[in-house]
């Protein structure tokens, strides 16, 4: 099984990507921060990003997720060190749930080495779940950086662009990198 991670600041285009990736036949997995927060928006609670157990409801969600996961290549909107790069750069505690997921999923080699890192657009479009602004998204996908980087991953650049373009980038990549670790086939549903 082959995991890959994609990961990015807030509104750099990295769901879009996914969800073409997710034409093409691969095995995405969602990102869980946006779940968890309109989970919690639909329970009443308007900005449940503030609450002391988002960050492990986060990570557990992941866990969950990542677990239950099919499909030879895999593709993840976001994984535990994005998690970790969420905490500290909203100076929360890195809790001991998600330091331990972190740990697990370094320690196990739960993921490619190599993360998919997409770059800002150059603008920020809001949501229910995206309240950030273009500086402060600027300032977070630094800590991304950092926090992958610290544990030993590759960044990928995926710089700006359209949308084709970024999808035929990582298309390419993950059908090269999947013909070479012997899956027999470029993309997984065999195209």
């Amino acid at each position: 099984m082959l995991r890959y991670i994609v990961s990015g600041a807030p509104g750099a285009g990295k769901t879009v990507l996914v969800r073409a990736l997710r034409k093409l036949g691969y095995a995405v997995v969602d990102e869980a921060a946006t779940d968890v927060i309109a989970w919690g928006q639909a329970g009443g609670d308007d900005e449940p990003w503030r609450g002391a157990g988002f960050v492990d409801a986060v990570a557990r969600v992941q866990r969950e997720r990542q677990q239950q996961a099919t499909g030879v290549v895999q593709v993840f909107d976001r994984s535990p060190i994005c998690t970790l790069a969420l905490a500290r750069y909203s100076d929360r505690p890195v809790t001991a749930g998600l330091a331990a997921e972190v740990e697990r999923v370094v320690a196990q080699g739960i993921y490619q080495r190599r993360v998919f890192f997409v770059r800002l657009l150059g603008f920020i479009t809001p949501t229910a779940a995206r309240r950030i602004g273009l500086a402060d998204s600027v300032r977070f996908e630094r800590f991304h950086e950092e926090a992958y980087r610290e544990y030993g991953f590759e960044l990928v650049d995926v710089p700006a662009g359209t949308l084709e373009a970024r999808v035929e980038l990582v298309d390419g990549y993950l059908r090269a990198e999947s013909l070479k670790e012997g899956s027999g086939r470029g993309r997984p549903c065999g195209s």
